[in-house]
């Protein structure tokens, strides 16, 4: 409940310009950042402030500073005193976020006083006023607001596993040979997810089953290749590439993707997953096969289990012979070739014991990275994208301007919120989205709708891969736009796709018609 007792002094601080900063909570809808703008509003009025600046991160996690660009912009401009206010209005104390360690929520706190800026909780049940109470409160609620994201990871982690061992599947694409079928609750099926589609009711369960035929017979033939005639992965993948069979991802076979597919267990039938931890936005680990999360027997086979196991013990002895040096020299001798490792790269070097077998020998391979000193990075390539993406937006919309001034239409630009309004009469948006490369191959382009303003029209700019010059365009009106947060695939399915455009050129012809609809 928000308090509404104005301090005496509310009059004299009048008119004293304050920001804001909002954060979507992806956890619960009342923490949504319209409902967080508006009791902040309520307080600013009560206390005689005026907003003058919005920072607002909507759909962030609050676990990690990474990827909200509004608070790290806040932070910037009062390190660099170009903030034009002296104080800053959050709804309550978890706005900040969920950090695990709760110094870090104080850090920010500590970082706006020094710089004479004032931090007012809007929803607290207390004056952040340095008093020793509540220094307390905010200690007990930075350590309660992490402990509310560890125990949901918990819950959630939990709700996974238990759908693993109940035989569904748990994201990622179905690989070569088998496909993605849509379950409902009585496990009834309802339909093939083609690749990119995922399920649209919570209710629903994806299972695997087996693909078509002839992608079956080439697992069975990969294995038999592999156990009978002692064929290694490169010869293999050779053999396929020479009749024109690819990949799942349409791409040719490797060393490396041969040997994923002869020590994947879901051609056995066995759901595994945890195989690696990503939790509360943590460094990635790799976790033991006794902390794995599995399910065996709940796919249909199209590899005989015995066979599986003949083909593991194979590839298993190719390490045998040697030591522990020996596998950590090797390992090594690529990192100083190829310049990075991964279980791809390990698996496509032809004289390197597979990932696989450094799983095995070392328990995984963080450990086996670790002792040749290799520390995965994270690639934070995409945050320069962005930045080329924000400086590309104003020229994109100048483009649209003068096309759709083209086409006979007159429009007006407000200067704060780069909404456009065509012959006074209907208002647009338009959003530049990067390309985004999934571990799998595809392409992703991550779309968050602007509700505030609830422009009539949303005109989508999707990049290419390399996120240098535009794909093509999507045009949604506003009956579209019923999600904050839109994820386009590469194919969107006939409903989506109608609103689709290859070039700007089109784009202003569909424009052209719209303004004549209108104008008779």
């Amino acid at each position: 409940m928000i308090k509404w007792d104005t301090p005496e002094n509310a009059e004299q601080r009048r008119g004293t310009p304050a920001a804001e900063y909002v954060r979507m909570s992806t956890e619960h809808q009342k923490y949504s950042t319209d409902n967080q703008a508006e009791a902040i509003r309520r307080y600013a009025e009560a206390r005689g402030y005026s907003i003058v600046k919005t920072y607002a991160d909507e759909g962030k996690s609050g676990l990690s500073l990474k990827g909200r660009g509004a608070l790290e912009k806040l932070l910037q401009d009062i390190q660099r005193g170009s903030a034009n206010f002296s104080a800053v209005l959050v709804y309550d104390v978890s706005r900040w976020g969920r950090f695990q360690d709760p110094d870090e929520a104080a850090a920010i706190e500590l970082l706006c006083k020094k710089a004479g800026i004032a931090v007012h909780y809007c929803a607290e049940q207390f004056e952040n006023d340095g008093s020793i109470g509540s220094s307390i409160i905010k200690t007990v609620k930075r350590a309660m607001a992490g402990e509310y994201s560890r125990e949901l990871s918990v819950k959630v982690f939990a709700g996974q596993a238990n759908l693993i061992r109940l035989g569904f599947r748990q994201g990622g694409p179905a690989g070569f040979g088998m496909r993605r079928v849509l379950v409902d609750h009585n496990g009834m099926r309802k339909g093939e997810l083609a690749p990119g589609e995922h399920k649209s009711i919570t209710t629903d369960r994806v299972v695997l089953v087996a693909g078509p035929e002839p992608e079956v017979r080439t697992v069975r033939e990969v294995y038999h290749l592999f156990l009978e005639e002692r064929r290694s992965e490169r010869e293999i993948a050779g053999i396929l590439n020479r009749r024109g069979i690819v990949t799942d991802l349409g791409r040719p076979w490797t060393r490396g993707t041969v040997h994923q597919l002869l020590i994947n267990e879901k051609y056995i039938g066995n759901n595994v997953w945890a195989r690696t931890s990503f939790k509360l936005k943590q460094a990635r680990r790799e976790n033991p096969p006794q902390d794995w999360v599995r399910s065996d027997g709940v796919f249909d086979a199209i590899i005989d289990p015995s066979d599986f196991a003949r083909v593991q013990a194979l590839i298993a002895a190719r390490s045998e012979r040697l030591s522990n040096d020996e596998m950590l020299q090797r390992l090594t001798e690529v990192l100083r070739t190829q310049g990075s490792l991964s279980g791809l790269i390990i698996d496509e070097v032809e004289c390197c014991p597979s990932s696989s077998a450094y799983r095995s020998r070392f328990g995984s391979l963080l450990r086996a990275y670790t002792l040749v000193g290799f520390s995965p990075a994270h690639d934070y390539r995409y945050l320069e994208v962005n930045r080329e993406l924000r400086r590309m937006h104003p020229a994109v919309v100048a483009e649209v301007i003068k096309g759709i001034c083209l086409a006979g239409g007159r429009v007006s630009q407000d200067e704060k919120t780069d909404l456009l309004r065509v012959n006074v009469e209907f208002t647009a948006s338009l959003v530049v989205v990067r390309c985004r490369q999934m571990p799998s191959g595809t392409t992703r382009w991550k779309v968050i709708l602007d509700q505030a303003l609830k422009p009539d029209l949303t005109i989508i700019v999707r990049m290419d891969r390399e996120n240098k010059v535009a794909k093509d365009y999507y045009l949604l009106p506003r009956l579209d736009m019923g999600e904050a947060v839109l994820m386009l695939c590469e194919h969107n399915g006939l409903s989506l796709d109608a609103y689709r455009f290859q070039s700007l050129a089109m784009l202003y012809e569909m424009a052209e018609r719209f303004l004549l609809r209108r104008a008779a």
